[in-house]
């Protein structure tokens, strides 16, 4: 049953990551955390691991359809980069119930922005 779940946190993470661009940490971790009760820093960790590829295929694919503006993605990985190792220090020292919290407020906070701000058309 294990392989199952994970499985099916495999496919709705990857076309939620394809359709919106989020499906590891949102999608993932979250599910990682309840289905296959995973510690949220084992969750994390293995989200990163299994977005990499999707990520990859997706990029390819939006790009294919001209959705990448490489001028910005270039100017966003140098930074980016470092972030992920400066956020995987920082998941390692802060206490997987912080963490949870924290990650439990972001996903509400980006969630209300989504829900209230004006759609530019």
């Amino acid at each position: 049953m294990f392989y199952v779940f994970a499985a099916l946190i495999g496919l709705v993470s990857g076309v939620t990551s394809g359709v919106f661009g989020v499906g590891g940490g949102i999608v993932m971790v979250p599910a990682l955390t309840l289905w296959l009760k995973q510690d949220i820093k084992l969750a994390i960790g293995t989200s990163l691991a299994v977005i990499v590829p999707a990520a990859c295929i997706g990029v390819f694919r939006h790009w294919q359809y001209g959705h990448v503006e490489w001028r910005s993605a270039l100017a966003m990985i140098p930074l980016a980069v470092c972030g992920g190792y400066l956020g995987a220090w920082l998941a390692r020292i802060t206490p997987s119930p912080a963490l949870g919290r924290l990650f439990g407020g972001f996903l509400v906070l980006v969630g209300c922005y989504l829900l209230l701000r004006r759609p530019s058309v």
